[in-house]
């Protein structure tokens, strides 16, 4: 046999550790990696094949140290916890006194025949709309139908003996004059809650003064705080900030008496509501 000489040469990096030069890749491959192959005669071929093996083993055991020796240092620099770092939180309310008024009526029938009822239920709301429509006014009076409903009713056996039925109507508004008067004009119908909220723009507005309160109450007791530590100041490192819903009073329930005046406006009396803002986050003391 001619003697046969094929050599490739390869090199990797690992991290930083630069190129690592890695053993001639020859032309035999015995499912394990390429090796240099120099001779004539078989044996010798077994030989250089035993060697590049040898040498493979040995690269890849030392490539495997590097990389778990560098591994500890690495997981080590990322995961050191912040220093001089305080979490707080600032709170400001405001009392405002609620603005919207919504008063709702309902009418309810009983009789035995299902369409007997539905029409005395759907006669006394039209009643009532055509009475209320001309006094709406957008955002200061509005109008709108709840619920209705016709239910059977049942004896012990399981049959139907009757129906009932019922249906809603809801005034509100911010006229808190206009509103109760125009629900002690519906004779069709009786005034079954009445509850009291805030307005959108209105809480919009009182939020927006509650929040900068909150926030300078933050930065304020920030730099109390740092000072404290014995810091000349601060950064701010992560802040978020959350609000209080005010929402709706709690229903008032109301049984108006049976010798009231048809035509008489609900009495009413406006609350006020707590609207409050949180501003919490993280700070970093320098």
């Amino acid at each position: 046999f001619h003697s046969v000489t094929t050599v490739a040469w390869a090199s990797m990096r690992v991290g930083d550790i630069g190129p690592i030069p890695l053993m001639p890749l020859g032309a035999v491959n015995d499912n394990r990696g390429w090796c240099v192959i120099r001779g004539s005669r078989s044996t010798t071929v077994g030989a250089s094949m035993q060697l590049c093996l040898r040498r493979s083993t040995t690269l890849l055991a030392t490539l495997v140290w590097v990389i778990i020796s560098c591994a500890p240092a690495a997981a080590q620099a990322t995961s050191s916890p912040p220093v001089n770092v305080l979490q707080l939180s600032a709170s400001a309310t405001m009392d405002v006194l609620q603005d919207v008024l919504s008063i709702r009526l309902s009418t309810t029938r009983e009789g035995a025949e299902a369409q007997q009822v539905q029409a005395g239920v759907k006669s006394a709301l039209e009643t009532a709309l055509a009475q209320a429509r001309p006094q709406a006014r957008a955002g200061m009076v509005d109008i709108r139908t709840g619920a209705f409903s016709l239910q059977p009713r049942f004896n012990r056996e399981g049959r139907i003996t009757g129906w009932v039925g019922s249906a809603e109507l809801v005034i509100e508004g911010k006229d808190l004059v206009a509103v109760p008067a125009l629900a002690g004009k519906l004779s069709t119908l009786n005034v079954s809650s009445v509850q009291f909220g805030l307005s959108r723009e209105e809480r919009i507005r009182v939020e927006s003064e509650v929040q900068a309160q909150a926030v300078e109450r933050f930065r304020a007791r920030a730099a109390e705080l740092s000072r404290g530590f014995g810091f000349s100041g601060f950064s701010v490192r992560e802040v978020s900030v959350s609000g209080s819903e005010p929402g709706i009073a709690p229903r008032q329930r109301l049984m108006l008496a049976a010798s009231a005046s048809a035509d008489s406006p609900v009495p009413v009396e406006a609350g006020r509501v707590a609207v409050s803002v949180t501003v919490s986050g993280s700070i970093q003391m320098r």
